[in-house]
């Protein structure tokens, strides 16, 4: 790496450690919105049990995803999202992988 290269990366980390301190404010966020979990289940036409039980999670874990008392995060929200945007390659992997 030239010097001109690490220079460069080095005020990159310098200047990520600034907002991550909240001393400088990012130059862009991204937001995305909330999966509709209850919308994504009955778009696969799964009762709650089978669709918790396929995705991981608890029945009653999904029932606040989709009461909206608490929200999916993490591996969750963008297995939700895989299984919105093409629900039949997530299950057949889902249903190939389960022990």
């Amino acid at each position: 790496m030239n010097n001109e290269l690490f220079n460069e990366l080095l005020g990159s980390v310098e200047q990520a450690g600034e907002i991550m301190r909240g001393e400088k404010p990012a130059s862009r966020e991204f937001q995305f919105a909330e999966p509709d979990v209850k919308a994504i289940r009955e778009q696969v036409g799964l009762s709650q049990s089978k669709f918790s039980g396929l995705i991981g999670v608890s029945v009653r874990t999904l029932q606040n995803w989709e009461q909206g008392h608490r929200h999916p995060t993490g591996p969750a929200k963008v297995l939700l999202k895989l299984v919105q945007s093409n629900p039949e390659s997530v299950f057949k992997e889902l249903r190939g992988h389960q022990v």
